[in-house]
């Protein structure tokens, strides 16, 4: 049954041209003072053949909607990436004898940017019709599409019916992982660079035994395997690659400055980034044959999430589950009880990788934080910083204002450089880039630790 009922452009138009024909034979009757005429009567007689037509056309509309009901199917993906424009296609459907006009609006979540609606379209008579639209997310976390609305216009034209229909349907909206998509391809094709991760030279051997191979002039003798060179009956040797094994641990600030959001486009907030250079990050370790776990901080202890190091790329889909409808908070991120918490969950050691958005005034604080996992743990500090403190530090100083902000800039710049400089003084494991760049520094850094051996 139709939820609204409302005239059309025809019936409007129809309605003010008898009010208009009306009012103008007035004016001439009482001009040419014909006395006593029929006008009222008759254009009150218009209006309401004007009203029985217009419901007799909007019911027969709604008789012919309920005796053959138009049937609406959304095609959904098993879930969205944030910031990537996915096009979806919807089906309208009926067995009626004759064709439709109507308006298509699909109800899109409030955290989603959609185009292509509201789409106008004729559905034929006895067929099927498919609609398609574009829609980008904009926030991680569950979402929930509502049945959709169409507006039918009636036979005649004179009222346009709005109906609900179709089911609601939910889905979940994952951190970007077109850039997992994009790295392997890449690395399948060896041109790593043009996202800017470096290809190391390997120096020497690994210490981890891969295989067995057959010895080739020129390779060290030290590798040649005896007993097994004894048993083929010709030179065997050991052949070795980069440590596996390992762990990867992810400590991922949650607290109130990576709510930081500079997008420009769908990018996401600092945040959001965050959280897919982590992404891609896990996919390189679990690639490499290392397990990968993640632990969050700064925000209320309830929403903490924990997962233990895993191995094996079923790992990715299982954390990318746990974290991906994950918001931080407007609290203070506590580093020092945080490393607490890290030391008592992860006994083995690990490469632990802090994911924040520090200020000098953190920087004693985090200092002890970095101290104690250092006692156990290998940790890489990064930090996002945010663009538009360079932007605002390099624009020109035309007026007061931009004197004033262009000094603060550079103030806040030299206090966030020094504090870099105190932690760095004693671990050289630390990064302080822009989002945009966060996820490629974290892999070359992986990268070197592992060719240097460090775990």
């Amino acid at each position: 049954m139709p939820r609204l009922l409302m005239p059309t452009r025809r019936t409007v138009i129809a309605l003010a041209a008898i009010a208009t024909g009306a009012a103008i034979a007035l004016l001439v009757a009482k001009a040419r003072d014909l006395g006593a005429t029929p006008i009222a009567p008759v254009a009150g007689g218009l209006a309401a053949g004007l009203a029985l037509l217009f419901l007799a056309d909007a019911a027969f509309a709604a008789w012919q909607l309920r005796r053959h009901p138009i049937l609406f199917e959304r095609q959904m993906p098993s879930a969205f990436a944030l910031g990537q424009p996915h096009g979806l296609v919807v089906t309208l459907s009926h067995e009626g004898t004759r064709p439709w006009k109507l308006e298509l609006f699909d109800h899109v979540p409030a955290t989603m940017t959609q185009r292509l609606l509201p789409a106008s379209v004729v559905l034929p008579a006895a067929s099927r019709l498919d609609v398609r639209y574009e829609i980008t997310p904009t926030q991680r976390g569950k979402v929930v599409f509502e049945p959709a609305a169409i507006r039918v216009r009636s036979r005649l034209g004179l009222a346009d019916l709005q109906l609900r229909i179709g089911a609601a349907q939910s889905v979940q909206v994952y951190p970007n992982f077109a850039a997992l998509s994009r790295y392997a391809w890449l690395a399948g094709d060896r041109r790593l660079a043009e996202i800017g991760i470096k290809s190391y030279i390997a120096r020497g051997a690994g210490t981890d035994f891969k295989q067995l191979g057959e010895y080739v002039p020129g390779m060290p003798t030290r590798h040649i395997d005896w007993n097994a060179s004894m048993r083929h009956r010709r030179p065997v040797v050991r052949e070795y690659q980069d440590d596996r094994d390992q762990a990867v641990m992810f400590l991922l600030d949650c607290g109130r400055r990576m709510r930081a959001d500079e997008r420009s486009g769908h990018d996401g907030s600092h945040f959001d980034q965050a959280l897919n250079a982590a992404m891609l990050l896990a996919y390189v370790a679990l690639k490499d044959g290392d397990a990968v776990g993640a632990m969050t901080f700064g925000h209320d202890a309830s929403q903490q999430r924990h997962f233990a190091p895993a191995k094996g790329m079923a790992a990715l889909n299982s954390l990318v589950a746990r974290l991906h409808d994950i918001e931080p908070s407007p609290t203070h991120s506590d580093y020092l009880a945080a490393a607490r918490d890290l030391m008592l969950r992860v006994r083995r050691r690990s490469l632990v990788v802090v994911l924040t958005n520090f200020r000098d005034e953190d920087c004693e604080e985090l200092e002890d934080a970095l101290k104690l996992m250092r006692t156990r743990h290998l940790v890489l500090l990064a930090s996002l910083k945010e663009g538009v403190v360079a932007e605002i530090a390099s624009q020109p100083m035309d007026d007061h204002q931009a004197i004033v902000d262009v000094a603060a800039a550079h103030w806040f710049q030299n206090a966030r450089a020094e504090a870099f400089r105190r932690l760095s003084g004693k671990n050289q494991l630390l990064v302080d880039v822009e989002p945009s760049m966060l996820a490629a520094t974290l892999v070359n850094r992986y990268h070197a630790v592992k060719r240097a051996r460090l775990l």
